[in-house]
């Protein structure tokens, strides 16, 4: 389902459904306070927690890759615990690329699992265990700012520059799944990705509520050799924010037909991928997708669709460093 338009207002006018829907807004923001100040379990080596605010897609995964990639170049062996939203194994289970499909364990970790070891557990804490049992020298929680069963030892709080945190709401009244002053009281760092003009739009609207350390960073596509300037396409994504990826898509130069944006995580059955191929062939259109989409392709699609992966750049790591240190990850 796509998030109602009111959730977008600025905080400054919330709009009336906002106002209409603030009892359970209520409800909901104290029913997290009560679930996140439970103590869970204490890992042997450090949890770092990638997570966030608002509810659907912000980037956690773009910078859990980013966050390995860089522990790995310290030395440090980090394995990532997801729950595997959208998979059915309870685990906890270390995810196989070539064994596992994204309907048992999830697209997210089917991606990161390219990266380092990731292991899907519904029961946080037991794959955290698991993590640590297999040689894990830091944990990277995915998406459990909320989760209370896994002690965090440092926290990422990560945003969409454009969006913010939207009308500045709890859910059902706005996006968010804590008050922000709640959520930056929990969190160590702040990361706010998008380009310059998505940056001075969150600076404009939320600056004066960040008050832990802020990094800005940016999704930037790889270029893989292929040539994007003037190619018919037809593109489609089931990611939180597909209109994003058209748009990249248009910045690189290709001629955009058509955009088909899907559900999140929704599954690229047989018959939805037979018609997109036939669209495709009718407006001569080269098929594109995500690389989170491209782990849920059927495998009679996997080579027919060109795959527009994306790296999430962190131009300043300073501050993310400093705890880094502080956990005895140098």
């Amino acid at each position: 389902m796509k998030p109602p338009l009111f959730w977008s207002n600025s905080a400054a006018a919330p709009g009336w459904q906002a106002w209409l829907l603030s009892p359970l807004a209520r409800l909901y923001a104290h029913a997290t306070a009560r679930r996140v100040a439970q103590s869970g379990y204490r890992a042997q080596c450090p949890v770092i927690c990638v997570g966030n605010i608002n509810a659907g897609g912000t980037g956690k995964t773009p910078t859990t890759i980013a966050l390995v990639q860089h522990l790995m170049a310290r030395g440090h062996r980090p394995h990532v615990v997801s729950r595997g939203y959208g998979g059915r194994l309870e685990g906890p289970v270390r995810v196989e690329e070539g064994q596992h499909s994204a309907g048992e364990v999830g697209d997210e970790p089917l991606l990161v699992a390219a990266f380092c070891p990731v292991w899907v557990a519904k029961d946080r804490a037991a794959g955290v265990r698991a993590a640590e049992t297999s040689g894990a020298d830091v944990v990277i929680l995915d998406d459990g700012m909320q989760n209370p069963t896994v002690q965090k030892d440092l926290t990422l709080v990560v945003v969409d520059a454009w969006r913010g945190f939207g009308n500045g709401c709890v859910i059902p009244a706005g996006p968010l799944r804590e008050p922000v002053t709640k959520g930056m009281a929990r969190g160590d760092v702040l990361i706010s990705i998008g380009d310059a003009r998505a940056q001075a739009r969150f600076e404009a609207n939320w600056g004066g509520s960040v008050s832990i350390s802020h990094l800005k960073a940016e999704l930037k596509p790889l270029q893989m050799g292929f040539e994007w300037d003037g190619q018919n396409v037809l593109a489609f994504a089931g990611i939180g924010h597909p209109e994003k990826f058209f748009q990249t898509l248009t910045g690189l130069g290709a001629n955009l037909l058509r955009a088909e944006a899907l559900r999140d995580h929704q599954p690229l059955s047989t018959s939805l991928m037979t018609r997109l191929e036939i669209d495709a062939l009718a407006l001569d259109a080269q098929l594109v997708t995500t690389e989170k989409d491209a782990v849920r392709l059927p495998r009679a699609f996997r080579t027919k669709v060109i795959t527009l992966p994306v790296r999430l750049e962190i131009p300043d790591w300073r501050s993310i460093d400093a705890h880094l240190s502080r956990l005895g990850l140098d």
